[in-house]
């Protein structure tokens, strides 16, 4: 099952970051964000990823093109320019595919793009590039399969601002995106998709988490996924440095992979 992963905003609010590089390559510790999203989702044997590109893009395909030769180690023979792999050091089996979805192109428009890509394939997940949890893929996807609707979304209790859901048991009944006010649950990403998901989403300027969510939620097929557990994302400084703590002193809750 492949995981796709939306890499291309420019994240405005993290300008002392982003102004020299994607927002997904923002580092905690000495790794990409992007790479902390990836294992959350590799430790639990999902290692098919699809990166939706934008902003800056060429900055992580360039990572990716490297990542192997960085992480094994290897022989060069400045005579001939041949490189020789000594023993296999990269543990990670991933398959990344990186797609151009544009610069400009909103969240909706940039999974729009990949409709070749992934409709084939039967049922897949997205999350944000920028949002880290400890959420259990494995039982996401089996309370998306066991409801047989459309859509789920996470529902997680930041304490931040971002899209509010009020349920109805686990289905969503209303779905707003960035309320000014207000607690509750709210979307925390981590998506799981049918097929389906893709008639509703209309091209580059189609905003997942306005019109074709809410028009999901007004034909009951849009479910929640609760997770009580950790959630963060990284739209300003102080949270990247929260998330940075974490990391640097070992209480990182999203590790669950081995080095």
């Amino acid at each position: 099952m492949k995981v796709v992963l939306l890499c291309g905003g420019q994240g405005t609010r993290l300008a002392e970051e982003t102004g020299v590089r994607p927002k997904p390559m923002v580092t905690i510790g000495t790794h990409p964000i992007l790479w902390h999203i990836m294992n959350v989702y590799g430790a639990q044997g999902f290692n098919e990823f699809v990166l939706a590109l934008g902003y800056k893009g060429d900055m992580i395909k360039e990572y990716f093109l490297k990542y192997y030769a960085l992480n094994s180690d290897f022989t060069v023979d400045l005579a001939s320019g041949g490189v020789t792999h000594e023993t296999r050091t990269c543990r990670r089996n991933w398959k990344v595919s990186l797609a151009d979805t544009g610069e400009r192109t909103q969240t909706g428009g940039r999974l729009k793009r990949l409709e070749k890509q992934l409709r084939p394939e039967g049922t897949f997940m997205v999350t944000y590039g920028d949002g880290l949890s400890n959420v259990n893929a494995t039982e996401l996807l089996k309370f998306h399969r066991a409801h047989g609707k459309l859509a789920t979304v996470t529902a997680v209790r930041p304490t931040a601002r971002f899209g509010g859901l009020r349920l109805d048991g686990d289905r969503v009944e209303h779905f707003k995106e960035k309320p000014q006010s207000g607690e509750g649950w709210i979307n925390g990403g981590f998506f799981v998709f049918e097929p389906g998901i893709f008639d509703h989403l209309e091209g580059d300027q189609s905003v997942l988490e306005t019109a074709p969510l809410e028009n999901l939620v007004k034909k009951g097929e849009l479910m929640a996924y609760r997770h009580e557990g950790f959630w963060q994302c990284m739209d300003t400084v102080r949270e990247r440095q929260l998330l940075e703590d974490l990391w640097v002193k070992g209480g990182a809750p999203w590790k669950t992979w081995k080095d």
